[in-house]
């Protein structure tokens, strides 16, 4: 197939999109394929214009533009295949509170939060105690987020992200131990248990795209049940949000109790993403993974 590998765009996470964009037009030349690389940058016309020579689009892109289902959207109006979830699901999961309300409609633990679109009332106070995680309410890698330990810190955190003319979410700090799980199809893969890099009690960015910053062990040293639990809800989540193809939620587990923090719909794929990692445990290298992706797709 000819295939137009969409990768950058103009979130803050671009060079992580083009860092793994790179891995997967490798893959895809060593399956056959014929690939295009497209940085998407910052022009959606030339996109469109360019659609209509290649059979099939696959994404690499996160935050938004690409997580949010604009490129999705645009490319189902152009009849062009691509891997992953549709405009709806991807808009859903990228935004955490509205997940997050989903989330609990349907029973599914996650922390308690509050969103903030805009300045907070003057008598404004959070309805749950320190600490907290603030964090942009789109986006992803654990870019922006801070862990506010004291109650007189909280509205500076808000400020920072709202001055950036970003939504916040405002969630209660979970202790425990970071886990993940990835959807592949309708089966979840193996889990991954992370331990944070020295002199961060979070997974952050420089854990998450520097090599050697966090220990990540696959499979994850849980009891059986703990993890057929988590698998069960990472399932859970990805039907919640009607989403297909794939999907990696991540977990907080704090004294045998799972709490979803959120669910991405395009997870990252460099030589150190977490999906890989998994995929790899569960017997698929990386080109079979990106094989498997295409698969599901096309079906």
């Amino acid at each position: 197939m000819r295939i137009l590998l969409i990768a950058g765009g103009w979130s803050d996470e671009r060079q992580v999109s083009l860092a793994g964009a790179a891995s997967i037009e490798a893959a895809l030349h060593r399956l056959g394929h014929d690939v295009v690389l497209f940085d998407l940058g910052d022009s959606l016309t030339k996109l469109v214009q360019t659609i209509g020579d290649v059979d099939f689009a696959f994404l690499n892109l996160h935050g938004a533009p690409g997580e949010d289902g604009l490129v999705q959207a645009v490319l189902d109006r152009l009849g062009c295949p691509y891997q992953g979830s549709g405009p709806a699901g991807s808009m859903l999961a990228l935004n955490k509170a509205a997940a997050k309300s989903l989330f609990v409609l349907h029973h599914v633990s996650t922390p308690p939060w509050v969103f903030l679109p805009g300045e907070p009332a003057p008598d404004w106070s959070c309805p749950f105690g320190p600490p907290y995680v603030v964090k942009p309410n789109l986006g992803g890698s654990s870019l922006g987020i801070e862990v506010v330990q004291k109650s007189g810190e909280l509205l500076a955190a808000v400020r920072r992200i709202l001055a950036q003319g970003r939504e916040v979410l405002v969630e209660q700090y979970q202790p425990g131990v970071e886990v993940t799980c990835a959807v592949l199809g309708a089966e979840p893969l193996p889990l991954i248990l992370i331990r944070p890099g020295e002199g961060s009690c979070i997974f952050d960015y420089q854990s998450k795209y520097i090599p050697g910053r966090a220990e990540e062990i696959c499979p994850a040293p849980l009891p059986q049940d703990v993890s057929r639990g988590i698998q069960a809800m990472a399932l859970h989540a990805h039907r919640i949000l009607g989403l297909s193809g794939y999907s990696r939620a991540d977990f907080i587990l704090h004294e045998g109790q799972a709490y979803l923090l959120e669910v991405n719909t395009l997870p990252g794929m460099t030589s150190t993403s977490l999906l890989p990692q998994a995929a790899a445990v569960h017997g698929l290298d990386f080109d079979h993974l990106v094989a498997r992706l295409i698969e599901l797709a096309v079906r």
